[in-house]
Formats: structure tokens, C-alpha cells, sequence
């Protein structure tokens, strides 16, 4: 990237450039230019986002050189996060559904999902099991393990629901042959979405063609605490409705407890154990409503 980079800059002649992250600013006198190394065929991404009639990215300048790409900058507008995220969730409703298709797939797709969420739920069933039989042994415990001893069946109590709905998941996939996918951005952040004369996603590195659940999941990951994800689920409900099995696999995800990483200091444990069990709350808060209305339709 170096030594296109010094190549760019003889071509753009900037008067400032600055390192972002990955990315490189140029800030020239016929406008600001991004640099970013290359690690995937965005145009080819591009030209079908178009295709389908989706054009919210930046617009790709240069993608003559083998190691780097030159995207337009676009200047992001200051604005609350919580308009930000819900903009964004509308943004990505639309991805979805304008690149939405059924793919035929084996027997085996589903079987092999269902056996890699089972395998997680199994590690973690054993893994605090192991973790909560040493707690009980010990005489005086810490702050840290007796705060998880207190919510152990919480703990449980979600290993158990996503273990139960997972069986329920697979009895309604077991026997499909069509999978829907659409083109996931794969990458979702609050840092990836620009707002500025219209909406733009950036960071397409990631981008793949899957299961649209995928980029709910990671997005919901990665900022659950922070952010009303009943309003935004809401959000992308209305303009891109999940069917049953699609709904029930993001629950059973995003339901799956964290693995505690033990700290080296107490303080430090207190809190990663206090995130943990806030990780579990807010989620069941978000999902319980949902089968609330289930129940009451049976």
C-alpha cells in the first residue's frame, strides 16, 4: 500500500492526508479522497448493489491498482446515536430486501447450523458447570464468585431456552431445501454508517452473500447496551420481515450467555461478570414480548 500510496499522492497532490484506522484521508483542492487497502472485488459488489437499485455507499474513484482502493469521502453529520442507529437499521432493511433471494442448498446446511450452535450451547453448559462446582467448594468466596453463584440458574436458565429452541429451530428447517439469503454488509457499526446529503454504508470488505439474520446479530452484539433495540427490530420488522425460523435463530444467537473471562484483578471480574448478566437482561427484555404474543396466540 506504500508505494501506491505515494503514487496517489503524486496524482492527487494533497495538501493534508491523515491516517484514520486503516484508511488514509487525502484532502486535495478538487475534493477528499480515501485510501483503503484492497481486500475484496468491491466494484463487482458495487455494480450489483446498483443492479438492485441500492446506491447507498460512497462512490468508488480508483480501483486500477491491485493493493488499494479510492472511495469519494463523505463528511459524516453530527447527530444523536440513537437517530444514527435507527437510520442505520432502516438502511440495511433495504440491503436486505432488495437483494433477497431463496437458494437451494443441501440437506446438510441446516444440520450443519443446528450442530454448531449445539456445540457452543454444550461448551458453555460445561464450562460453567465446571466453573460454578469449583465456586461451590471454596469457603470464602470473592465478591466476583459469589455474584455468579447468586445467578447461576439465570445462567442456566438461558442455556436451556436456546438449547430448547434450537431443537424447535431445527424441526422447522430439518426438511427445507431453500435458504433465504441476500447480500449482507457483514461489518455493521455505527462507525460504518455516514449521514450526509443521503444515508451511506461504508467498510463493504465484509460483505457476503447470507443469511440477513447475520448482520443483526453482529450488530446487536456490538451494541446492545447502549442502544433500544426493540425500537430498531421494530424498524427492519417493517420493512423486512423475518419469517418464524429466520426470528427464531436470531433469538437463540443473541440469547447464548457470554463465556466469563476471568481477570486478573477483582474489580475488574466484578464488572466483567456485572456485563455478562446485563448482556442476559437486556435480551431478554427485548425477546420475551415476542413470545409473550406467541403464547397468547396458542
Amino acid at each position: 500500500m506504500n508505494n501506491s500510496l505515494e503514487v496517489l499522492k503524486n496524482i492527487y497532490k494533497p495538501y493534508r492526508y491523515t491516517l484514520k484506522g486503516n484508511v488514509t484521508l487525502l484532502q486535495t483542492m478538487s475534493g477528499d479522497f480515501v485510501v483503503k487497502k484492497k481486500t475484496n472485488d468491491i466494484k463487482t459488489i458495487y455494480n450489483y448493489l446498483k443492479s438492485r437499485n441500492f446506491d447507498y455507499f460512497p462512490k468508488l474513484i480508483d480501483d486500477s491498482r491491485s493493493d488499494v482502493n479510492v472511495f469519494e469521502y463523505v463528511q459524516d453529520v453530527d447527530m444523536p446515536k440513537e437517530q444514527k442507529a435507527l437510520d442505520l437499521i432502516n438502511v440495511v432493511s433495504l440491503l436486505h430486501n432488495k437483494t433477497t433471494y431463496y437458494k437451494v442448498v443441501s440437506d446438510d446446511v441446516f444440520k450443519s447450523i443446528y450442530d454448531s450452535i449445539k456445540s457452543n450451547i454444550d461448551y458453555l453448559q460445561y464450562f460453567y458447570d465446571n466453573l460454578f462446582n469449583s465456586i461451590k467448594n471454596i469457603e470464602y468466596m470473592s465478591p466476583s464468585q459469589y455474584f455468579l453463584i447468586r445467578n447461576s440458574s439465570k445462567i442456566f436458565s438461558c442455556l436451556d431456552f436456546c438449547s430448547k429452541e434450537l431443537n424447535e429451530w431445527f424441526e422447522l428447517t430439518k426438511n427445507e431445501n431453500k435458504q433465504r439469503v441476500s447480500l449482507i454488509h457483514n461489518n455493521l457499526s455505527l462507525d460504518h454508517f455516514v449521514k450526509n446529503d443521503k444515508d451511506y454504508l461504508i467498510s463493504w470488505d465484509k460483505s457476503k452473500i447470507d443469511s440477513p439474520v447475520l448482520d443483526l446479530i453482529n450488530f446487536y452484539k456490538n451494541n446492545y447496551f447502549d442502544l433500544d433495540f426493540e425500537t430498531l427490530f421494530d424498524s427492519y420488522q417493517n420493512k423486512f420481515k423475518l419469517n418464524e425460523s429466520e426470528k427464531k435463530l436470531l433469538f437463540i444467537v443473541i440469547s447464548l450467555p457470554k463465556k466469563i473471562d476471568i481477570k486478573d484483578n477483582e474489580f475488574a471480574t466484578c464488572k466483567e461478570v456485572r456485563n455478562i448478566l446485563d448482556y442476559i437482561f437486556k435480551t431478554e427484555e427485548l425477546i420475551r414480548p415476542y413470545y409473550s404474543i406467541k403464547q397468547e396466540n396458542e
